[in-house]
């Protein structure tokens, strides 16, 4: 009998290559689990914007839901395209992309049911778009938590985005990083310096990385921002509603009653 290796979680620097390659082979090969244990609560066509389950419609930081008729809107790490599907039933054209071909694929199997959206396969630091070819982005905890260069990604939002546009993203709340990814009474002390910016990396038996994640202090976040060339319109931190139930990793009514899980950054191009 075969023993499945389990990875080994470390602390280590990993460049922009290792993280995009570690990226891709891990949303490829736990998209069937995440689809299935995450699916019913990101539902088809709803767009949320982290475990809190801030809701766009409710939001409306794309601005009002009327508004979004007709504009081209870009999704960056798309997954099964939820948010794009309710995107397009407010009138506007997005574009899903995503780097896992596993996840574009239950976002085909998804539009099967409810409507397609185009879906485009390819990398947050590289998009494979016209200058000013939209009218706004947008990413609920897509790329921009697992690249390595995120100023790169900004910058590459902003050439994409037509002037005025607005850029929409949201993240692992930098807090985090300083308490235990457990959603019990142990993950509620401080285990670590919020000042490490070290990457969460999980490794293989050969030491190559099959998961990154980049920590960034909320300062940086807002640096990277504004070295992508954008104005940080607001910040929002979502409060954990009474009707939230669920525990989702690190996230939990206990946690998210007391410590904040998710930054949105809502963003403008001059």
């Amino acid at each position: 009998m075969i023993q499945e290796y389990e990875p080994e979680a470390t602390r280590r620097a990993t460049g922009e290559r290792e993280s995009s390659r570690a990226s891709r082979g891990w949303w490829d090969r736990n998209a069937d689990e995440y689809q299935h244990e995450h699916g019913t609560f990101l539902g088809d066509d709803r767009f949320v914007w982290g475990p809190e389950g801030l809701d766009e419609a409710d939001a409306a930081l794309l601005g009002p839901a009327s508004g979004l008729k007709g504009l081209d809107i870009l999704e960056i790490g798309a997954g099964a395209a939820q948010c794009s599907r309710w995107l397009a039933a407010q009138g506007a054209r997005p574009v899903a992309l995503d780097l896992s071909h596993r996840q574009l694929q239950h976002a085909l199997r998804i539009g099967d049911s409810t409507g397609h959206v185009p879906l485009v396969e390819a990398d947050a630091g590289a998009l494979p778009f016209a200058d000013a070819s939209f009218d706004m982005a947008c990413s609920a905890y897509g790329a921009v938590p697992f690249v390595a260069d995120p100023v790169r990604v900004m910058r590459e939002v902003h050439r994409v985005l037509r002037p005025g546009g607005r850029w929409v993203f949201s993240v692992t709340h930098p807090v985090r990083w300083a308490f235990p990814d457990e959603p019990g009474p142990e993950g509620l002390s401080v285990a670590a310096s919020y000042f490490d910016r070290t990457p969460y990396v999980e490794q293989d038996e050969q030491g190559r990385a099959v998961y990154v994640e980049h920590h960034r202090t909320l300062g940086d976040r807002v640096r990277d921002v504004v070295a992508g060339g954008f104005r940080l319109v607001d910040l929002v931190e979502p409060e954990w509603p009474a009707w939230n139930t669920q525990e989702w990793g690190g996230w939990s009514p206990l946690r998210g009653n007391l410590i904040p899980g998710t930054a949105v950054f809502v963003c403008e191009r001059d």
